[in-house]
Formats: C-alpha cells, sequence, structure tokens
C-alpha cells in the first residue's frame, strides 16, 4: 500500500512548531538507543551487524527463469525510470551505497525504453537484463524466513451524501494533521515517518482508530463519500486504494493520502491469538467471514489496529486497467509492483521473487517466480525478505491477495555499471550506506 509523506501547514506558527516539534523528536530519537531502527545504527556504519549481503549469481540461473515471460515488466521499469529521470545524476538510489545513483541507472532505462517503444519479445527483453543488469542473491544478515503476501484494489458501494444503507465515512486527511519525513533531518531515518498536530507549539500524536472511529480529531476532516459497509471499509484502509461504485452512478477512485502515525497492527494475528480463526486458516476471507459472522465485536476487533488511513479522490484514469498510484507516484501494474521495506530498498529496482501464490485451480497454491519493481511501500512492510504483491483489481484479485501468504526469497538486479572497476559483481557485497 502507498505511503507517501505528506504536509499540511497553514500558518506561519504552525510551520514553526512543526520544525521545533521535528527537532526535538529528532533529537530525542537519536539519543535513545531502545527507540532507535536496529539498522539505523549500521545505515550509519557503527555496529558491525549489516542487514543484509548480496551474492551474485548467474542471471539466467533466477528461479523460474526460463518460464519467465516478462510481460508487463518493461512497462512497469520504464514508469519508474521516468521518475529517476527527473533527479540529479548524483543522487543515491536509495538508503544503502550498493544501490548506487541515478547516473548509475541511466544507461539502463534508456535501452527499456526503447525497447518497450518497439514492444519487445521474451527474448529481447531477457539479452537486454543480462546485458545491462546484474543479478544478486539477497542474504539478511540475522535468520528471516522471508513472507511474501499480496494486496489488491478493491471494489466498494459508496454514496457522496450520506443516506440509509450509506453511513460509513470516508475522511480526507484533517486540516491539522501534520506528517512528517524524518529522512528528511537525519538519512539514517530514511523511510520513517510521523504524524501528528501541533499544540502549543508541539507536535503531539494524532488520535487512534477507535477515537476517529468516535469522531474524535476530525473535526477538520472532509468526509469523501459515504460507504455501505463498515468491514469493507477496514479492508480498504489496509489496502490504501479502492474503486468505489455510486450510488449516484459511475466510479470514484480513492487512494491513501495520509495516516494518524499510529504503528499497524495486523487484526489477523488478534483473531488467531483469541481463538477465532485458527492459524492454519488464517486469510483475509477468514478474517471477513469472522467479521460478517460477529457484528457486536466488529468494533472491538478494528481497534486493535490503531492505525488509520486517510484518503484522497484520484483523478479518472486515462486507462481502465490501470492501477492506483503507488509510493512512487506511478500508477502500479498487477503482478509487476511490489511493495516493500523503504528503510531498506529504494523504489524502482526490480527485483526476484521466488515464492508461491495461490493461483492454481481452486486458488491451489503454485510456484511465483517472477520479476517485479519496488514501486510501493507500507506500515506492516517490516524485514529484508518481505514484500507485497499487487495483483490488481477486483473480487479476483483479491481472492488471490487474500490468500497469498508463503515464504520465499529475494534477488535484485543491479546495474553492470556499478560493477566497474571490481566493485563487487565477483564478490559478496554488503548492503552498507
Amino acid at each position: 500500500m502507498s505511503v507517501p509523506s505528506i504536509r499540511r501547514p497553514r500558518t506561519w506558527l504552525v510551520l514553526a512548531g512543526i520544525f521545533t516539534a521535528c527537532a526535538i523528536f529528532v533529537a530525542g530519537l537519536l539519543s535513545a538507543p531502545h527507540l532507535r531502527p536496529l539498522w539505523a545504527e549500521f545505515w550509519r556504519g557503527a555496529a558491525p551487524e549489516r542487514p543484509f549481503t548480496l551474492e551474485p549469481v548467474p542471471m539466467t540461473a533466477l528461479p523460474g527463469w526460463s518460464a519467465e515471460d516478462f510481460t508487463g515488466f518493461l512497462g512497469a521499469f520504464t514508469r519508474s525510470c521516468a521518475v529517476l529521470a527527473r533527479l540529479p545524476d548524483s543522487r543515491a538510489i536509495g538508503p544503502a551505497a550498493a544501490f548506487g545513483t541515478v547516473a548509475d541507472w541511466r544507461a539502463g532505462c534508456a535501452r527499456a525504453r526503447r525497447l518497450a517503444d518497439k514492444d519487445a519479445d521474451r527474448a529481447a527483453i531477457a539479452t537486454f537484463l543480462t546485458t545491462e543488469f546484474a543479478a544478486f542473491a539477497i542474504n539478511p544478515a540475522a535468520a528471516e524466513p522471508g513472507l511474501f503476501t499480496g494486496y489488491y484494489e478493491p471494489e466498494l458501494r459508496g454514496s457522496r451524501v450520506r443516506g440509509p444503507g450509506f453511513s460509513v465515512p470516508l475522511y480526507a486527511p484533517p486540516e491539522d494533521l501534520v506528517m512528517v519525513d524524518l529522512g528528511a533531518f537525519r538519512s539514517e531515518l530514511r523511510g520513517q515517518r510521523i504524524a501528528g498536530r501541533v499544540v502549543s507549539g508541539r507536535l503531539q500524536p494524532f488520535e487512534a482508530r477507535s477515537a476517529i472511529t468516535r469522531g474524535e480529531g476530525v473535526a477538520q476532516a472532509r468526509i469523501l463519500v459515504w460507504l455501505a459497509d463498515p468491514v469493507d471499509a477496514f479492508f480498504l484502509h489496509i489496502q490504501g486504494s479502492g474503486r468505489i461504485r455510486l450510488r449516484e452512478g459511475g466510479v470514484m477512485r480513492v487512494g491513501y493520502a495520509a495516516d494518524n502515525g499510529h504503528v499497524y497492527a495486523a487484526i489477523g494475528r488478534r483473531l488467531i491469538d483469541i481463538g477465532a480463526v485458527p492459524r492454519a486458516e488464517m486469510s483475509m476471507q477468514a478474517i471477513r467471514t469472522w467479521l460478517e459472522a460477529n457484528p457486536d465485536r466488529q468494533g472491538e476487533v478494528f481497534a486493535y489496529n490503531p492505525a488509520y488511513i486517510f484518503f484522497r479522490e484520484l483523478p479518472p484514469a486515462g486507462d481502465p486497467s490501470a492501477g492506483p498510484p503507488g509510493a512512487q507516484g506511478i500508477s502500479l501494474t498487477p503482478r509487476r509492483s511490489l511493495a516493500v521495506d523503504r528503510g531498506i530498498y529504494p523504489l524502482g529496482l526490480p527485483i526476484w521473487i521466488d515464492s508461491f501464490a495461490p493461483t492454481g485451480p481452486d486458488g491451489k497454491s503454485e510456484p511465483f517466480q517472477a520479476l517485479l519493481v519496488t514501486q510501493d511501500t507500507g506500515s506492516a512492510l517490516k524485514g529484508v525478505v518481505r514484500g507485497d504483491v499487487f495483483w490488481g483489481s477486483g473480487d479476483a484479485a483479491g481472492a488471490i491477495a487474500g490468500k497469498m501468504a508463503a515464504p520465499g526469497r529475494l534477488f535484485i538486479l543491479l546495474p553492470r555499471a556499478l560493477c566497474a572497476g571490481g566493485k563487487g559483481c565477483t564478490g559478496t557485497r554488503s548492503g552498507e550506506g
């Protein structure tokens, strides 16, 4: 799901308060070891433990290479390249030096655009990849089993006007909500954000989900649309975007605009803990079934996740099949866009997944081995071997996304320009910055 950074100061006084609060918060964060992200010390080079190493592997030895047809990859990758094209050559691609700078990626992006214009076939794309890039296995420093899940763009029923059957509000960001990208203040905090409101010149935490549901903290928030079903609304918050079929006619698309800054907590884990759903049967569909069968306990379970998403109305897509915009600001591509931990990986990175997905007959699990592009992120995505695959829009995509939860491995593709001068294509590289 998409989580771009948004700041909404309205006056010079609020601006002053924001910067004061940020300075205080960041200083406190850096001086409090128990609050510091574990990878932050490594990213600054202060600790020997590293989040991952890169092990070179032959491109054609990637799991499932011969079966991958690369359909849709060039379109997804060139959209990410268009974002990079607007950046200076010296700009670092990600939080680690291993990912290089914008200049290192320009040649590969240019060739990808030429191939996309020619509607290149599988053989041409494979040649492009093996010529321009080198493949590396991601080896996390700490033991990680790996987890790959899926997400999608749901379709819901709604109305622009409150009325019978449409009583669940979907809010735009409150005017007094302030979101702060901590990476703008300290490079080692890249990918970390806080949110709140300024009170007496200090940034204070925003209300949690349970309070917002009661109408607290949203007096300055505009209601975009009224939804029909609280369960649908909750899952929309999890997915981060959706298509709403309006009672008045037409379709309204909404996407992530901001959040309340609270840490995401998975209600599926809560349902397992209270014995509502067996661990082996856990899925999005199982969660929905339990919630619909226990309407009197929905509020209790929803409140377990204090995180709350605010939305914006998206402009009509020129291509009805185009996905919602991800964190990189471009339309997501079904089966080719991957959400990752932004504190570890850059956006726009070609990344190979070796995992499983429920894409077989009757939802049977089968190997999912494919080349994707990191184009999104989400608050629940933490870890080196962690990814969320975008499957598209509607119920069919939801059936796959809701059941996908599998271990696996990751491989990344890096420009061969990064390997010049013996910088790493023939040996193990660390993920250091």
